[in-house]
């Protein structure tokens, strides 16, 4: 608690802040009215306008027995909106230091802040990795502020909430929890905010991973995804108003979407920006796509090692060179060499990444074959669920994808026929066995079988009007 010794208070703020030690934490001392007074603040992150405005009124102040209080002072003199008293030192300390200006004076016994920050960030341009052909063009920044009110400008409802949370005993890092009150999930609502409040961690040093993996710390062995990330302000908003949770953590440009199914993670914005045959058919077409990706090279292996049951128009398969690796070890390497192109690329110069792609595209196909490394065939099935994984833009699903080819693979590879058949049962229990955040099956509506539910997702259906 502050005393009503303002000398005292000073110091223990300007100690608490190490204003001697920290060059960009500012401690400002003015007078107001013939009182002395002193503002903190972090140096970059507050509007210089309105500090300037302020600090010309402070100035200009010559009412004095408007400071017997900061509640007094508030009410009659300050000409500003986002104010607020604290009387708790550690919260003025918070405030300071996430870029909220405090004030104190003589004869208050709390602090005034000034909601006046503002954050250096990049423009709410289209998310690289989430793009669609129609529909808006913005996305979220690392700015948690700036996100929630890119999802609060489509949702222009009293029952919309955005509940703010502070994470991390050392980060004190913001999340905000969206959702529409009359549509919410209460029970797992309670659940998600009690978990995060009772947190006992230093910092969200991953951002949204450090958080879910302090949440739900025993579910993380099967590699399907239990959370949707989007950078998209409009799916945020869209998920909001079904019903859904969305987490927002600063310095994170992506929303956490809770829960989620397989189908919420395979749906995608322009499945709903065109007619519904034309959504219906991009999202058919992306279910196939994603089960080929997983089960083309495991049915070309069978295939290799069991000739005599593949049928006459499909002998053409069984076409390759000789070489002396076999398939199955030539797919896992291609998988491999892959992924170590992705990693070079994502890690290049811009100015450089196409070269190091096309050197790649070449080194690892043609030469590969030539040299007799690789068959043209096995070069061409790789490539294809390369593409594939891309049909969705989901990295721990494309993730999750191939290691289920691996398994597919490997069961294949060691045990023929039945071992195809068992990886697709170790599949199919991985799936099944999967739980969302909220404890529900992984493949609903398939898991329990609710066909008009099923339906909705695998087609896309006319908006019904309220």
């Amino acid at each position: 608690m502050f005393t009503s010794s303002y000398e005292a208070n000073r110091k223990k703020l300007s100690d608490l802040l190490r204003c001697d030690d920290c060059f960009d934490i500012i401690e400002r001392n003015i007078v107001i009215s013939g009182k002395k007074a002193v503002i903190f603040y972090i140096n970059g992150l507050i509007k210089d306008d309105i500090m300037e405005k302020l600090m010309e009124f402070f100035y200009n102040h010559t009412e004095p027995r408007y400071l017997s209080s900061a509640e007094e002072f508030c009410r009659h003199c300050v000409p500003y909106v986002e104010i607020s008293v604290v009387d708790q030192p550690d919260e003025v300390v918070k405030n300071v230091l996430s870029g909220i200006p405090c004030l104190i004076a003589e004869g208050f016994t709390a602090a005034i802040s000034f909601d006046m920050r503002t954050y250096p960030q990049r423009s709410t341009s289209e998310p690289e990795d989430d793009k669609v052909l129609r529909g808006s063009k913005d996305g979220f920044v690392e700015t948690v502020i700036f996100n929630s009110a890119l999802i609060r400008r489509r949702i222009r409802s009293a029952n919309f909430v955005t509940k703010a949370m502070t994470v991390g005993s050392e980060s004190k890092s913001d999340v905000i929890i969206c959702y529409m009150d009359n549509k919410v999930d209460h029970t797992l609502l309670h659940d998600i905010t009690d978990r995060i409040k009772n947190l006992d961690i230093a910092n969200l040093s991953m951002n949204q991973q450090s958080l879910i993996e302090a949440l739900y710390q025993k579910k993380w062995l099967n590699p399907f995804p239990k959370i949707k990330y989007t950078e998209r302000p409009d799916v945020a908003a869209a998920v909001c108003l079904k019903g859904n949770i969305v987490i927002l953590v600063d310095n994170s440009p992506s929303a956490l979407l809770i829960p989620t199914s397989i189908f919420d993670v395979l749906e995608e914005a322009d499945d709903y920006y065109f007619p519904p045959i034309t959504g219906t058919y991009i999202r058919i077409t992306r279910y196939l796509i994603t089960i080929a990706s997983v089960l083309l090279t495991p049915l070309w292996l069978l295939c290799l090692q069991n000739p005599e049951l593949v049928p006459p128009v499909f002998q053409f398969v069984l076409q390759i060179e000789p070489t002396s690796l076999p398939i199955y070890w030539q797919l896992i390497i291609m998988e491999l060499c892959i992924d170590g192109l992705r990693l070079a690329a994502l890690h290049t110069p811009s100015s450089l990444t196409s070269a190091i792609g096309i050197i790649g595209a070449i080194a690892f196909s043609q030469f590969a074959v030539n040299a007799g490394w690789f068959t043209t065939a096995s070069t061409l099935y790789v490539a294809f669920v390369t593409i594939a994984n891309y049909s969705q833009p989901n990295y721990e699903l494309g993730f999750s994808l191939k290691y289920a080819r691996f398994i597919l693979l490997t069961a294949t590879y060691i045990g023929n026929i039945t071992g195809f058949i068992i990886g697709i049962i170790i599949l199919f229990f991985l799936l099944a066995s999967n739980k969302t955040i909220s404890g529900k099956s992984y493949l609903y509506p398939l898991i329990p079988f609710k066909p008009k539910e099923l339906k909705k997702k695998l087609t896309r259906t006319r908006m019904k009007q309220n």
